[in-house]
């Protein structure tokens, strides 16, 4: 595993981004930023999900005014998201400018004419009120003028590169140039994250590897357009795990396209798996349950599974407060006496589930031995009731006799 990190720390309102601080998870809302309501449910639910940073679109004078009133209402830092007309926005409402944790620039459309000159606006405002800035490259959305002096050079070359290796380069290029731009009107080395998106996975890890090797500033990763669905989540799971595998990336962003009236906290909840399967951060209990075979016809182990999941992702607010550390526990549903009594004694706590043919029992693993055997129709629930003494005895936070919690 390469060890690129630790990069510098940027504070992005009170979230260390970079060195050797957690990889950080963020998301980003779709609601209209000028309905302040909904804008605040989402950012809530995102938050409350894991999210760590939430950003926002901020592309209009009422999303700039609405912004002071969102960031009253919410506890987590948000995030503004500026393109064409960001160095309009921020001037125009310094209220909004105040309020937000960070600034997110795309430097290929800081507006149509006087490109550095918009951007030195925004870094002007910026350091003037004290906030990091993203400088966030996008291939859908890259400076053009760029692109087009790049691809000119490598046209005049003996050996010229192909065209996709020139786009890289120009994204890198345009992220470390304009880096370099706003550390020179003023903006501080710690101040600055950058980013590089694309839409396919080859190409992102390639791009990031560039980036990383030319920078030490703190990098946002994730695919743009991930997509929907199953190949969203594998596309991203794919790019993210090869790069933070190598010790690229300090924010992470799941870009979901979510099913319609669907659960935008599902990119938080991606994001968070991505980095507990890599053994990097714990954000919630874990259940290890078998796929299933002609061993386990009944669909019984599987309802269970899904509902102790369901279980623990609903206490996991709760459990984060009262019972420190139960992030980290392994909870085993095994559908038959082939490899369930196993995995269940390797969990913390394991269930292994009555096979086709077997006698209906299900033993009870806790910390490697056997607890009980439940049989009945009550199984699900009494497993339930297990499982919360369980945290209760091994996580509860105790306090000595005489001492209040406050003391």
């Amino acid at each position: 595993m390469s060890t690129r990190r630790p990069t510098v720390t940027v504070a992005v309102g009170g979230v260390p981004v970079g060195s050797a601080h957690p990889i950080v998870v963020q998301s980003m809302t779709n609601t209209d930023t000028a309905d302040v309501a909904a804008t605040v449910a989402q950012v809530q639910a995102l938050h409350q999900a894991g999210s760590e940073l939430v950003r926002v679109t901020v592309n209009n004078d009422a999303a700039a005014r609405a912004v002071p009133d969102i960031v009253a209402q919410v506890d987590v830092p948000i995030i503004g998201d500026f393109h064409y007309n960001g160095h309009l926005l921020l001037a125009k409402y310094p209220a909004c400018a105040r309020a937000l944790a960070k600034y997110r620039i795309n430097p290929g459309n800081v507006g149509a004419k006087r490109r550095d000159d918009n951007f030195r606006t925004i870094v002007q405002i910026a350091v003037h009120e004290g906030k990091p800035v993203r400088i966030g490259v996008n291939w859908g959305s890259l400076d053009q003028q760029l692109l087009t002096e790049m691809m000119d050079a490598n046209a005049a070359l003996p050996e010229p590169l192909d065209a996709r290796d020139v786009t890289m380069d120009a994204m890198v290029a345009s992220a470390t140039r304009s880096a370099e731009l706003a550390e020179e009107v003023g903006l501080a080395h710690d101040r600055i994250i950058l980013s590089a998106k694309v839409s396919g996975v080859q190409d992102l890890v390639e791009v990031y590897r560039k980036l990383a090797a030319r920078s030490d500033y703190p990098l946002h990763l994730g695919l743009t357009e991930a997509g929907m669905g199953a190949k969203g989540i594998i596309a991203s799971t794919a790019g993210l795990a090869i790069l933070l595998q190598e010790g690229i990336g300090d924010t992470i962003r799941v870009s979901l396209t979510p099913r319609p009236g669907g659960d935008r906290t599902e990119e938080v909840q991606v994001g968070q798996q991505v980095l507990q399967s890599l053994g990097m951060r714990s954000f919630t209990a874990q259940v290890t349950a078998c796929p299933g075979c002609g061993r386990t016809t009944s669909t019984f182990f599987q309802e269970m599974a899904e509902q102790i999941q369901t279980y623990l992702r609903e206490q996991r607010p709760v459990w984060k407060e009262r019972y420190p550390g139960s992030e980290e526990l392994r909870v085993a549903v095994m559908g038959c006496v082939v490899n369930g009594p196993g995995e269940s004694k390797h969990a913390d706590i394991g269930i292994s589930l009555p096979g086709t043919a077997e006698e209906p029992k299900a033993p009870v693993y806790v910390d490697g031995r056997l607890k009980v055997t439940l049989k009945g129709d009550a199984i699900v629930e009494d497993f339930l009731t297990i499982l919360a003494e369980y945290v209760e005895r091994r996580y509860a936070i105790r306090v000595p006799s005489g001492t209040s919690r406050s003391g």
